[in-house]
Formats: structure tokens, sequence, C-alpha cells
């Protein structure tokens, strides 16, 4: 995990005053995840750059933490060591607390003057957003950010882009501001924290956000994920922020998920879409389900109902989400333990997956519009090509029928984190391609009443295996 801070103001030496580490030397810094080195790679009067090179252990965080049983082998491979995190905002504030902070007793002029920076981030990641989401983070501050994308593998393009990014961020800004900016963002991008989130979080970000974060065009998706979505939290934030501002923040997926089924509600859309896809399947004569991007559960609790199907079993990225669906399961009352038959799986619907592969059917409900458009051609290869199911029940709206919902801004999508959603033309011709290039064969339905201008609110498409 590698940040490099450079500036041509001269003397540029004179970073090294305001950063209190000297050009000449480099010096190192236990911390409780690892090790940080600072560095110059370049000291001259022209131009000066220091280096913070963290090297985190993730075998001594995994001895650290209780093992609660989950995620065992998480623990030890995972991409902390590599990336620009939560830990890199720890180390800004052990290893340069007095830059950040904005302090310099021998040259105290230094820490008020704008300099002319750059910031450049090895490896970023931008979950959850991409590079629109970086760019509106910094842009609004007066950056100007180049990023460069990385690909899963260099030698395997067809697996597509990865989340992660080379920044570089340019602007004239006090040192201190640039750390702070970095010290919160780089967490949010994240989109993860190391550490539990508890109420002293509320005033570290109040205190590094002062005089920028008020004004931010993205203030409440930068409190909700900095803090996790704690609802309280992030509420206590806002109001700090702006006190009369009294408007609730969507402050979680889980809320994002309940707008919008609210907005869908009014066309009885949201529980008819789970009948429809549930009667697709019997009417399939399938025994063994995915039920992918399965969520909190909701369309598990009616497979794990029906005695036809032996086997179930639900996928998802998210952790927390399979928690609830198992919680909503174990609270639901089935004969003879047909819930036992309910498996659930934590994965990815962008990587081959051989668990997945010899099942009748897979249902994949509003799931494919919260994926990056990149990401597409990684799933299609993984469902279509890997896992092979016979038939695939898939839905997704329809884009064209948002102009009649009230309430939901032209150009606005249904849910915030959609990252597209498509015609009916769009969709079509993406089916199409789907089948010629894996051997399927699909029937597109429309999914609620339909509207003789702009169709059905949703689609459904079932692909048979030829």
């Amino acid at each position: 995990m590698l940040l490099t801070i450079s500036t041509t103001r001269t003397p540029a030496t004179d970073l090294g005053w305001l950063l209190h580490k000297h050009p000449d030397k480099a010096q190192s810094f236990p911390l409780t995840f690892g090790q940080a080195h600072v560095f110059y790679p370049e000291a001259r009067e022209e131009r000066c750059a220091a280096a913070l090179l963290l090297e985190v252990d993730p075998v001594g965080l995994a001895r650290q933490r209780r093992n609660t049983g989950n995620e065992l082998l998480a623990q030890y491979v995972n991409d902390r060591p590599y990336v620009a995190s939560s830990f890199l905002s720890v180390a800004l504030s052990q290893v340069l607390g007095s830059a950040l902070n904005g302090s310099c007793k021998a040259r105290p002029e230094l820490t008020e003057e704008p300099l002319p920076l750059v910031a450049r981030l090895s490896v970023l990641p931008c979950r959850r957003g991409g590079e629109g989401f970086l760019r509106r983070l910094f842009e609004p501050l007066g950056y100007v950010v180049t990023a460069t994308r990385h690909p899963l593998d260099a030698q395997f393009p067809e697996w597509g882009e990865s989340p992660y990014f080379t920044v570089e961020l340019r602007a004239t800004v006090r040192l201190a501001d640039l750390l702070s900016h970095l010290y919160v963002l780089v967490p949010v991008l994240d989109d993860e924290k190391h550490y539990w989130v508890s109420n002293d979080e509320v005033e570290k970000l109040l205190r590094h956000g002062e005089g920028w974060l008020n004004s931010h065009p993205e203030k409440e998706r930068i409190a909700e994920r900095y803090l996790r979505r704690q609802s309280k939290l992030v509420r206590s934030v806002l109001a700090a922020l702006d006190p009369n501002d009294t408007e609730e923040p969507a402050e979680a997926l889980a809320a994002q998920d309940l707008a919008e089924e609210r907005l869908e509600s009014r066309v009885s859309l949201h529980e008819h879409r789970l009948a429809t896809v549930l009667g697709a399947l019997q009417a399939t004569g399938a025994t063994r389900v995915l039920d992918l991007g399965c969520g909190e559960g909701k369309l598990l609790r009616l497979l794990a109902a029906d005695p036809r199907f032996t086997e179930v079993v639900g996928v998802d990225v998210s952790v927390r989400s399979l928690e609830i669906a198992r919680q909503r399961l174990d609270r639901q009352r089935l004969p003879d333990n047909l819930g036992a038959r309910v498996k659930l799986l934590h994965g990815s619907l962008t990587y081959r997956d051989a668990r997945l592969v010899g099942f009748d059917a897979a249902a994949v409900v509003e799931v494919i519009e919260h994926l990056d458009l990149p990401r597409l051609g990684a799933f299609e290869r993984a469902l279509f090509g890997g896992a092979k199911p016979r038939v695939v029940i898939l839905t997704t709206p329809n884009r064209e029928y948002n102009v009649r919902f009230e309430g939901l801004p032209a150009g606005k999508f249904r849910h915030a984190d959609h990252r597209f959603e498509w015609t009916r033309a769009q969709f079509a011709e993406w089916c199409a391609k789907v089948c010629a290039a894996h051997g399927y064969a699909v029937r597109i339905d429309p999914l609620g009443a339909t509207d003789a201008e702009v169709g059905a609110p949703s689609q459904v498409a079932t692909f048979t295996r030829t």
C-alpha cells in the first residue's frame, strides 16, 4: 500500500518541514497492523516527493481477532496489504499526525500556504460506484483526477476490469487539507473499515471534514459509507453539518431496497415479481434451484416453503445479507423441517464457482442492474458458461416505465445502487447476445401491468439451454 505526495513549490524540500520527516532519512514506525515506512524517492529544490509505504500483516491481524467460524480463509487471503483503505487513514493519523492537523512549529507559515501538490495512490479500490464515484468525491474539492483502472488479470482480459485504480490527485491546496481529504475519502471509496465503527467516528468525521464536508454534494453518501451505514451515527453527523436539514438520508442498501419497493408498490410490483419467478421455477419442473444475488432471502423463503424444491441454494456477495436471510429462514415455521434443504453460500456472481454447477434452474431477480457494465461479461461467463443451469429466470427493470413513477426525477434510477437500467430493446439485445454465445434460447415477457406506451414496469427473461 503506497501513497506518494510531491510538490514543485520552490524550495520543494520544505515538504519535509510540513511532514516532520527529514528528506535524507528513511524512517519506520510500528503499527498494530504492521509497519509504516516514510522515505523520499526524490528531494530536490525543484521537486520533492515523499512516500508512505504500509506493510500490513494479514496473518497477525487474523490472530488478533476472535475466530467466529466465518470467513476463516478470508482473514488470511484478502487485498488488505495491497490497497489503500482505513489502514492508510490510521497511518496518516499516527505517522503524519502533525501534518494532518496542520501543525508545524518550525515553519508555521507553511501550514497555511496552498501548495501545488500531487498525491498518487498506487492501488485504490473504488467499490460500488467505480471511477464515477471517485470523481464525484474529489473533483468538487478542486482536484484534477487521473484514474487508471486495472484488469482483474492482464493475462485473461475476458475476466474484465477490477475495482482497483491507480489514482493521481492534483491541486493547489494546503497539505493538511489534502491529508484530511484522503483520511476521510479513502475508506469511503473502499467501503470497508478494519475496526468497529462507534460514536468516536462521528467526531473524527466532523473534525477532518470541517470546512468542506458540509458543502460537498456527496456528503450523505460520504457519511453513510464512512460510518458503515449505522443510521443513528449518520443522522447525528448530518444534523451537526446542517441543523436545519431534517431530511432522512438513504442510510443503507436495505433502506434503498425499501425505497425501491415503496416506489414500485403503487403498481404492486415487488410481490408480483416474486410470485412470477416462483411460478416460472415451478413450471420448469426443477428440483434443485439457485437464487443468485439472494439478498436478505425474500425469494428463498418462498422456495423453502415449497416441497417440490429438494435443494435450494442462495448466493450473495454480502455476508450481512446472508446473515439476515438465515435469521429469517430460522424464524419461518416450516413443516417437516423444509428449511433444512436451504443452503446459503458467500460468493461473487462474476466468478466461476464449482459449487453452482449441476442445478436445474437459477433465479436472478433484480441483480444484473447492480453490476458495473464492464463486469457483466464476467457474470455471463460465470452463469451461462460455467454453472450452466438448464433454465435461468432473470428479471430487470424496464427503464422506459420510470416516467410512470411519481416522485422519481427524470433520468434517475429506481435504486441508488443501480449501475444501469435497460429499455426493452436493450434488454432483448443483451439476451440475444447471451443466447448466441452460450447455447440458450430465450423468451422475454412483461412483468407487471403493461402500459400501452412504455410497456410493463419490469421484464423477465426465461433462458432455456438448447
